[in-house]
C-alpha cells in the first residue's frame, strides 16, 4: 500500500518530556531542504530535569523547560505521573533463637488426641487448671491470674525474651482449643509446647510475627497434662503481659473432619494423546496487506518514568554530575529508577493501542514512510510521542529525544496551550484491516485523523567524536536528514497527555499524564527488543541469539528495576491484549479475601472480596511467586512453608496413593474465621526441622556444602509428602504454544549414553476427561494454564473456578463436580489470569555489552563478559547439560495469543520428565510421574533469581529450594544427571566459572 505523503514540507513533532505545564508537547518544528532538525529535550545529563529523579513518595523536582513553543500564561499546571509504593515487605521469619528450644520434637502419637474420640459436639472448657511460669515483673501479677475469667488482672514477665508460662490440667487431658488475651506488652515470637511429665516437651505451635490481640489455636490434637507457652521474643521492651488463657475439649467447633478421599485416575502408559483444536485468535499483531504493507499493533501501559532513568544522575566524564560514582569514583548505588514498575491504578484506563503502518516492502516504493496511529481510552493531546533519541548534544546522557515526523494536524498539539484534549477516542481498527484504508486523512491513505503521524526520515544531527577525555561529542560535522530504509532501528516511545476534564468524563479521578514504554521498530519487520550502544546508551536490536522469549523478549533494564524483570509483558504484546494483561495482573495481586491489592494506591477489587476459603497458604498469587519469582527458601528452623506448596498424600491398603484424609491433596498452612475474617491457627503448619547437610569437594579443591531441608507437620504426618517451590511464571505462554508433537518428539525409548533418557507425562485433563501432555508443575502435570492456574487457586489459596467448582474437589475428583458450586472466580476472570500468566515476557540473554558513557558505573547485571559468557555456553554443551536442558525450540500455532506463535525460543528445557536420582525423589506421584522424576526446569531467566527477589528476600533453586546455588544446584543432580554432574565436578576453575557466568546471562 502506498501512502500518498506529500514530501514538500516535512516537519518533525519534538517532545520535551518533562515541562513547567506538566505536559509533554510535541513541538511541529520546520526542517530545510536537507532536513536539518531543531533538537529536542533532555538537557543536563540523566534526568531530564537536570537532577536526580524524585523517589517513591516525593514530590517530583522542578523540571527545565524544553525547546518547545512557551504556551500563553494561563495554561496549566497538570500533574507529574505518580510514582509506586514501596515493595510489600518480605515474610516474618523465626529469630532462630534457642529460648524456644527450635529443635524441641514434635508430637509423638503417645500425646496426640485418642482414636475414636467423640468430636460430634462442641468442645467443652477445661477448668481446674493450675499455672506457673518463669520469674515475674512484680509479685502481684501471678500466672494463676491468666485463668480468673478477669481481663483486668494479667501475667507480666520479667523482662526476659525466654519468659515461659507453664498450665498443669492434674492429668493427661484431651485438648483441642487454646485462646491467648494479650496486654499490649505480646509475644512476637513463641513456642507451644505440650509434656506429659513436665520434663520432656514437644512442640504443639510456633508462632513468628505474632501481632498480640487475641490469638486462637484450633485443632491442637493434644492429649497431655501440661502446656506450656515458652517464649522466643517480645513485642516490646516490657516483659510478657497476657491477660487470659482458656482451653477447650476437642469437638466440632474446634477440630477438623475427616474427609472421604478418592484417587486421582492415571491415564495408562500408552494412552492416546488428544491435542485441542487450535484455538480462535485473540488479537492479531502483525500482518500485511495485498500490496506488502506491513501493518504492527501494540500495547502501551502508563508508566511513572523514562526507561533509562536510574535512581542516580549520570553523566559522562566533564558533563555534569555523575552519582554512579562517590568523590573517590568508587561506585555507589542509590536505589532503582521507576520504569518497570506499574502506576496506580493501571488497570483502569491507562492502556493504549499503537499502530506502525510500514509501506517500506511495497514494491516500487523507494522512500519508504511509516504512518502512526493511536488508540485511547479518554481524549488527548497531540503530538505525544517520540521517534529517535539526540546524539548531537554532549549533555544529553540519558533520554534525550530527537523526533521527526509530521503530525498531521499541528492544533490538536497547540490546542494543549490551552488545555484542550483534541485528539477523540477512535474505536480500535478491525482485525486483519485498516481502520480507514481508502479514505484517510489529509491525502495520508490509512491515517485516522489529524493526531495520526507520518514518519519518513532518519532525523540529521551532528557527528561525533572523541574529546581529550575520551567523550563522544559533536566535531563540527553535519549529518543530514536522510530517508529511512529497510532495516532501520527507530526507538519510539508515546505519551499518555489527556487533560483532568477528559479524565473526569469517564469518571476517572486517577492523574492524565504518564510515561510508557520505549520500543524499538525495525522498519521492514517489526517490533525488536534492544540494548543500548555507545554514544550514550542509543539503542539497537540485541542479535538473534540473544532473544530467550522470542521476538517479545525483555530488553535490557537500564533503569535499574531488575526487581520488576519478570512483571513486564511481552513486548509484542497486542493493543488489546494489553488491557486484558494488566486486569489480570490485578487479579493476580489481589488479596482473595479483602480485594485490596497489595500494591498501595489501586482500587479494591470488590468482586474478589471473601472468595477465599478458610484455609489457605496465600491470600494472592505474588504471595508465592515473589515478584514473579521463586517463594521463599527454606533457611531458619521453625519456618513457616506458607509461601511453598506441600503436597501430601495417604496410601490404601494397596499401596495406592490417595489425597490425606485431613488435609486433601496439599496442605492449606494459613486460617481465617469466615465470619469475622480474624487469622485462626488451625494446626495445618509445615515447618523447617533442620537441615541435612554433605560436603562435595570439586576438582580444584573448592568443598560446597549441600543442604537439604527436613520439615516437620504441626497436624498429623502423611505418609507421603512433596515439599515444592513456586516457580518463576515468565513465559509460560511461549510454552504452552510449543506443540504436544515437539515434546513428543523427544522421548527416548531407550537411554543415551549418559542414561538420560526422558518421559513425557500424560495426564487427564480435568474439564474434557481427554488425555493431555502435561507441561506444568514440577512433574508436568498440568495440562495447560487454565489447568494450572485453577489447581493453584484451589490448592494454594482456597479459591474454587470453573474448573474445580467446590473445595470438595481438594479430597479428589469424587465430589468435584457441578452439583456443589461454591463462590469463586468466574470464566472470565480465570481467562484473565491464565492470559495474563501467559503473556509475561522473557528477558533477554544479557550477553551484549552496553555502551556505558565514560565514567559511568555499569549496573552490575549489565556489565558483561562475552568472551566468558560464550565459553561458559561451550561448556554447558559440552558435559551434556543440553541433553534435557535443550538449548532450542520453536512454538507453534495452536494458541490463542498470536504473540507466541512461530516463535524461536531458548527456555532451556525439553518439558519432558527425568529420574533424577534417590537424593532428590520424595515418593509424591503425579499422574505417571513418579516420586523420582522431576520435569526439567527451564532456565531462562534464571541470571535474575537474586534480583527479582529482591533485598532481605532468600530464594533457592530446585523443586524444594534447597539449593542456596547455582553451583549446589547442579551438585544435586542424579540419576540421569549424574553423568554431567560427575563433569561439572571435574572442571577446571576456570569453565566452571565460565559456565556459571553463562548460567548468570539468561
Amino acid at each position: 500500500m502506498r501512502h500518498n505523503i506529500s514530501e514538500a514540507d516535512p516537519t518533525s513533532a519534538c517532545p520535551s518530556p518533562r515541562n513547567p505545564w506538566g505536559i509533554v508537547f510535541s513541538a511541529v518544528v520546520a526542517l530545510s531542504a536537507v532536513g536539518t532538525l531543531a533538537g529536542c529535550g533532555g538537557g543536563g545529563g540523566g534526568s531530564d530535569a537536570g537532577g536526580s529523579p524524585p523517589v517513591s513518595g516525593a514530590p517530583a523536582p522542578a523540571p527545565a523547560p524544553g525547546p518547545a513553543p512557551a504556551p500563553p500564561a494561563s495554561a496549566p499546571v497538570g500533574d507529574e505521573p505518580e510514582l509506586p509504593p514501596p515493595a510489600p515487605a518480605p515474610p516474618s521469619l523465626p529469630t532462630g533463637g534457642d529460648s524456644g528450644s527450635p529443635t524441641t520434637p514434635a508430637l509423638p502419637p503417645s500425646l496426640q488426641s485418642p482414636t475414636g474420640l467423640d468430636i460430634s459436639k462442641p468442645g467443652k472448657a477445661i477448668t481446674g487448671i493450675t499455672a506457673t511460669s518463669s520469674a515475674l515483673e512484680n509479685n502481684g501479677d501471678t500466672a494463676q491470674k491468666t485463668l480468673d475469667g478477669d481481663l483486668n488482672t494479667r501475667w507480666a514477665s520479667a523482662f526476659d525474651d525466654k519468659a515461659w508460662i507453664q498450665f498443669d490440667f492434674g492429668t493427661k487431658t484431651p485438648v483441642g482449643y487454646m485462646k491467648l488475651v494479650w496486654q499490649n506488652a505480646y509475644g512476637k515470637e513463641y513456642a507451644i509446647q505440650v509434656s506429659d511429665d513436665g520434663q520432656t516437651w514437644y512442640q504443639l505451635r510456633y508462632v513468628a510475627g505474632g501481632k498480640g490481640g487475641t490469638e486462637e489455636f484450633f485443632n491442637l490434637n493434644a492429649n497431655a497434662r501440661y502446656v506450656r507457652l515458652q517464649g522466643v521474643a517480645r513485642g516490646t521492651q516490657y516483659g510478657y503481659s497476657l491477660l487470659e488463657v482458656s482451653f477447650s475439649s476437642p469437638g466440632s467447633d474446634n477440630t477438623l473432619p475427616m474427609l472421604t478421599a478418592s484417587a486421582v485416575p492415571t491415564p495408562p502408559a500408552n494412552s492416546t494423546v488428544v491435542t485441542p483444536a487450535t484455538p480462535p485468535t485473540l488479537e492479531q499483531v502483525q500482518f500485511t496487506l495485498p500490496d506488502g504493507t506491513l501493518v504492527t499493533r501494540f500495547g502501551f501501559v502508563g508508566r511513572s518514568r523514562h526507561g533509562r532513568e536510574r535512581g542516580e544522575d549520570w553523566n559522562e566524564i566533564g558533563f555534569g554530575p555523575n552519582d554512579t560514582v562517590d568523590a573517590n569514583g568508587k561506585p555507589q548505588d542509590k536505589g532503582p529508577g521507576a520504569y518497570l514498575n506499574f502506576i496506580a491504578n493501571y488497570f483502569k484506563n491507562r492502556t493504549w493501542g499503537v499502530e506502525f503502518i510500514d509501506n517500506s516492502r511495497v514494491a516500487g516504493v523507494t522512500k519508504p514512510s511509516i504512518i502512526v496511529n493511536q488508540y485511547y481510552q479518554q481524549a488527548q493531546r497531540g503530538g505525544g510521542h517520540s521517534f529517535f533519541r539526540r546524539i548531537d548534544d554532549p549533555n544529553v546522557t540519558g533520554y534525550g529525544w530527537m523526533s521527526p515526523g509530521r503530525l498531521l494536524d499541528n492544533t490538536t498539539y497547540t490546542d494543549g496551550f490551552v488545555d484542550k484534549t483534541s485528539c477523540p477516542v477512535v474505536p480500535k481498527p478491525p482485525e486483519g484491516a485498516l481502520a480507514r484504508p481508502t479514505t484517510g486523512y489529509g491525502g495520508i491513505v490509512g491515517a485516522n485523523d489529524g493526531c495520526s503521524v507520518v514518519l519518513d526520515n532518519v532525523p540529521g544531527h551532528s557527528d561525533l567524536a572523541p574529546n581529550a577525555n575520551g567523550v563522544m561529542v559533536p566535531n563540527g560535522v553535519n549529518i543530514p536528514s536522510r530517508n529511512l530504509k529497510v532495516g532501520d532501528a527507530i526507538e519510539f516511545t508515546g505519551s499518555f497527555f489527556s487533560s483532568r476534564a477528559a479524565m473526569d468524563a469517564i469518571q476517572d479521578n486517577g492523574n492524565f499524564r504518564y510515561y510508557t514504554n520505549e520500543v524499538t521498530y525495525v522498519v521492514g519487520s517489526g517490533l525488536r527488543p534492544q540494548y543500548g550502544i555507545q554514544p550514550r546508551l542509543n539503542n539497537a536490536p540485541l542479535p538473534v541469539e540473544t532473544l530467550s522469549g522470542g521476538t517479545g523478549s525483555i530488553s535490557y533494564d537500564y533503569a535499574d528495576n531488575s526487581t520488576f524483570m519478570f512483571q513486564q509483558p511481552n513486548t509484542q504484546i497486542g493493543m488489546k491484549n494489553m488491557q486484558t494483561f494488566v486486569e489480570g495482573r490485578r487479579w493476580f495481586h489481589t488479596n482473595m479475601w479483602t480485594g485490596d491489592h497489595n500494591e498501595q494506591g489501586n482500587d479494591r477489587n470488590t468482586d474478589a472480596v471473601k472468595l477465599q476459603g478458610p484455609r489457605f497458604n496465600q491470600t494472592n498469587c505474588f504471595g508465592c511467586h515473589i515478584n514473579n519469582g521463586r517463594s521463599l527458601a527454606p533457611q531458619v528452623l521453625n519456618q513457616r512453608l506458607d509461601t511453598m506448596a506441600v503436597r501430601v498424600a495417604a496410601l490404601d491398603g494397596n499401596g495406592k496413593q490417595l489425597p490425606h484424609p485431613v488435609y486433601g491433596e496439599a496442605v492449606q498452612m494459613n486460617a481465617r474465621s469466615l465470619s469475622t475474617g480474624a487469622a485462626q491457627d488451625w494446626g495445618n503448619g509445615v515447618r523447617v526441622a533442620g537441615f541435612d547437610t554433605k560436603n562435595v569437594t570439586l576438582a580444584d579443591g573448592t568443598v560446597v556444602t549441600l543442604s537439604k531441608p527436613k520439615v516437620s507437620f504441626d497436624g498429623p504426618t502423611p505418609t507421603v509428602y512433596s515439599l515444592r517451590s513456586a516457580q518463576p511464571v515468565i513465559g509460560m505462554g511461549l510454552l504452552e504454544a510449543v506443540t504436544d508433537a515437539d515434546i513428543l518428539s523427544r522421548v527416548r525409548s531407550t537411554p543415551d549414553e549418559d542414561g538420560v533418557k526422558g518421559q513425557a507425562n500424560l495426564v487427564y485433563d480435568p474439564e474434557t476427561g481427554a488425555v493431555r501432555v502435561g507441561r506444568y508443575g514440577w512433574k508436568a502435570a498440568k495440562v495447560s494454564l487454565r489447568h494450572q492456574t485453577a489447581n493453584a487457586l484451589l490448592l494454594d489459596m482456597s479459591v474454587t473456578s470453573p474448573v474445580y467448582p467446590n473445595r470438595d474437589c481438594l479430597a479428589g475428583p469424587a465430589q468435584c463436580n457441578n452439583k456443589k458450586v461454591e463462590k469463586g472466580v468466574s470464566e472470565a476472570e480465570l481467562q484473565l489470569l491464565s492470559r495474563y500468566v501467559a503473556q509475561l515476557g522473557v528477558p533477554a540473554q544479557r550477553s551484549v555489552v552496553s555502551g556505558f558513557p565514560k565514567g559511568v558505573t555499569p549496573l552490575s547485571y549489565l556489565d558483561v563478559d562475552p568472551v566468558k559468557v560464550a565459553a561458559g555456553s561451550k561448556v554447558f554443551s559440552t558435559i551434556r547439560c543440553t541433553a534435557c536442558h535443550i538449548a532450542e525450540m520453536k512454538t507453534g500455532a495452536g494458541t490463542e495469543l498470536a504473540e507466541m506463535r512461530n516463535q524461536t525460543i531458548k527456555p532451556y528445557t525439553d518439558l519432558l520428565l527425568h529420574d533424577m536420582g534417590s537424593e532428590l525423589a520424595d515418593n509424591f506421584a503425579e499422574s505417571q510421574a513418579s516420586g523420582s522424576q522431576w520435569r526439567t526446569s527451564a532456565l531462562w531467566g534464571i541470571g535474575y533469581t537474586e534480583r527479582v527477589a529482591g533485598t532481605g528476600v532468600k530464594v533457592g533453586y530446585l523443586h524444594d529450594g534447597r539449593a542456596r546455588t547455582l553451583t549446589e544446584a547442579v551438585l544435586w543432580h542424579g540419576g540421569e544427571g549424574d553423568a554431567s554432574r560427575q563433569r561439572f565436578v571435574k572442571l577446571s576453575t576456570a569453565d566452571r566459572e565460565a559456565l556459571l557466568a553463562f548460567l548468570n546471562s539468561l
